[in-house]
């Protein structure tokens, strides 16, 4: 989710308020990744709330923004996934909710990263009547996804992991190598090396499926 410029119509005038927006978005990337990939257990949920938060201050700020909402919806999801339980259910709706305000604003945004993101939510959260969770709509975000962004890390990584779910394990393993391949996000080394290692465990996952499946005589 490499940042770049936010442009805007209003021209010159704008270019400060864009510079300001993608600071404030960097810092909650830095934030993210630090608390994502160093905390675990209770430590881990505390800082991702108070993460919430300081993202709310960030939307506050710049609520016309697409940048904005997507790392409110991602950090929202991340704390859903810390959580769990039923109010696990409540962050992720209020993720779905920024994601979808992102796209309505400027859809390619950070390299399309609200279909990621929105295509991870709808794969994991329990389906009706519980959730919104549907595997179709997952599907159609998280190739989106790859044709705004086809060598993007996180764009392959969770279309791969979409493709786990569903045993699809040759072709997950095809998006992994695709991943575990794409360019370096200079800006957010803690956070690739993170994905990296997530990769790399995938990757193990599907190739020790591969050699049962292969085992058993089961072809795909």
């Amino acid at each position: 989710m490499k940042a770049y410029i936010f442009s805007m119509i209003l021209g010159l005038v704008s270019l400060p308020v864009s510079a300001d927006v993608m600071q404030s978005v960097a810092d909650l990337q830095h934030d993210w990744a630090k608390v994502n990939y160093t905390l675990t257990g209770d430590a881990q949920e505390k800082a991702f709330e108070s993460l919430v938060e300081k993202a709310n201050s960030v939307v506050k700020q710049y609520p016309d923004a697409a940048e904005s909402h997507i790392w409110r919806g991602i950090i929202e999801s991340s704390y859903a996934g810390a959580k769990g339980g039923l109010g696990a259910l409540s962050l992720a709706k209020a993720a779905k909710a920024d994601l979808e305000q992102a796209m309505k604003l400027d859809d390619t945004a950070l390299d399309g990263s609200a279909y990621t993101s929105l295509g991870t939510l709808y794969a994991k959260v329990p389906g009706w009547p519980i959730g919104f969770g549907d595997d179709d709509k997952a599907e159609v975000m998280l190739k989106k996804a790859l044709t705004i962004n086809p060598t993007g890390i996180d764009s392959n990584f969770f279309y791969a992991q979409y493709l786990i779910d569903n045993n699809q394990y040759k072709e997950a393993e095809t998006y992994l190598l695709k991943a575990q391949q794409a360019p370096a996000r200079l800006s957010r080394p803690l956070a690739d090396e993170g994905r990296q290692q997530e990769i790399e465990k995938a990757l193990q996952q599907v190739r020790y499926k591969l050699g049962n499946e292969q085992h058993a005589g089961i072809t795909h």
